[in-house]
């Protein structure tokens, strides 16, 4: 049986995909592993971006501030040339935030509307997708 970080982790892919999709997105996954979980198409400027998948949590100890961890197993951050964008997912709720090399992305509940880009796997954005 696979352990519990495996099961979230590829949940919150299943999440970040359905998310993406519904806000117009065309998605794809490496075969192989890579550095990135996703590869998907911008609905607008029809660019492909790559994308690392990360399961947000909540610091406590923070005033419950958001965080999306931005570095690899081995401790060292993902960097720009590996990975275009990070996706923080809380729930059915998806987080995106250009990866500049960070080791955590942070955000309060009120600065992420305007610091980060959120997207929902729930709701199918009619706009991009027609």
């Amino acid at each position: 049986m696979a352990h519990t970080t495996q099961i979230l982790g590829k949940v919150s892919e299943i999440t970040a995909t359905l998310a993406l999709i519904a806000n117009g997105y065309e998605v794809s996954q490496p075969v192989m592993a890579e550095e990135y979980d996703l590869v998907a198409k911008d609905p607008v400027n029809k660019q492909w971006k790559t994308f690392q998948v990360k399961s947000l949590r909540k610091r406590t100890d923070r005033n419950n501030e958001m965080v999306i961890i931005g570095r690899k197993n081995n401790g060292v951050a993902y960097q720009p040339s590996e990975v275009d964008y990070m996706l923080g997912v809380d729930g059915d709720t998806v987080y995106m935030v250009e990866c500049s090399g960070l080791m955590e992305y942070w955000a309060s509940e009120a600065t992420a509307s305007k610091r980060w880009i959120e997207l929902t796997a729930t709701e199918i954005n009619e706009e991009v997708s027609a």
